[in-house]
């Protein structure tokens, strides 16, 4: 997925009220760009960080920058925009460019299922439906070890529990982790900061939904999917 206006570089001021982040340019000014990730940006929102923002004259639009990416200069990214990874997953799978997926020729968004949720992909094909839960994932606390959440998330775990339910009606189900950073070559849960999610993810697994990690390229131009990642459980 390339981003639709070229990105600019700036410095991250702070982030507050979780949407919202005061940055500084490189011409010196100070604007507020919107943040578009409900987590915690654990070790990605400090002050003084670079970061990528995309820029936008929608008149609709409150605020002028979106931002997009921390760079952490060493010439590796975290894409931070959670809206990001369906839309790169939706290129993917319209392409049949995701390995490890179930036959299909149709692919849907954001259906209704469960109590009141959406999936976010339903792929059909000649066989049993497929059910594919997709989450970003931006957090890591040791090198190379992509985690997830990054803080607790009840939503994750009732995803969880719907996708089991899925399954148990005859169709399949995938739980689905997209790496957000180009410095991660292994994934796993931070069963220490949502224990609750993962007894859900454990519980998951046992009722018969399949999970798989996959990184991610990322630079200021775009964010596409890369190679499988191995998922330590």
């Amino acid at each position: 997925m390339e981003f639709a206006t070229p990105l600019i570089p700036a410095r991250l001021i702070r982030r507050y009220k979780r949407f919202l982040a005061d940055v500084q340019l490189e011409d010196g000014r100070e604007v507020t760009a919107h943040c578009a990730n409900p987590g915690s940006m654990m070790g990605l929102a400090q002050p003084g960080t670079k970061i990528w923002l995309e820029p936008n004259d929608d008149p609709k639009k409150k605020l002028k920058f979106g931002w997009r990416l921390v760079d952490h200069e060493n010439g590796h990214f975290t894409g931070v925009d959670t809206s990001i990874p369906n839309k790169a997953m939706k290129a993917a799978l319209l392409a049949q460019e995701v390995p490890g997926l179930p036959p299909y020729n149709l692919v849907r968004s954001e259906v209704k299922y469960g109590e009141n949720s959406r999936i976010d992909f339903l792929l059909s094909g000649d066989g049993p439906d497929t059910y594919v839960e997709v989450k970003s994932v931006t957090l890591s606390r040791k090198a190379g070890l992509a985690e997830f959440p990054d803080s607790v998330t009840a939503r994750g775990a009732k995803h969880l529990a719907e996708l089991s339910q899925m399954v148990a009606s005859g169709h399949n189900a995938v739980m689905f982790y997209l790496v957000q950073r180009t410095d991660c070559e292994v994934m796993t849960l931070a069963a220490d900061l949502d224990p609750t999610y993962a007894a859900a993810f454990a519980a998951a697994r046992a009722a018969g939904v399949t999970a798989q990690a996959q990184g991610c390229k990322i630079s200021p131009l775009a964010i596409t999917l890369d190679a499988p990642i191995p998922l330590q459980t």
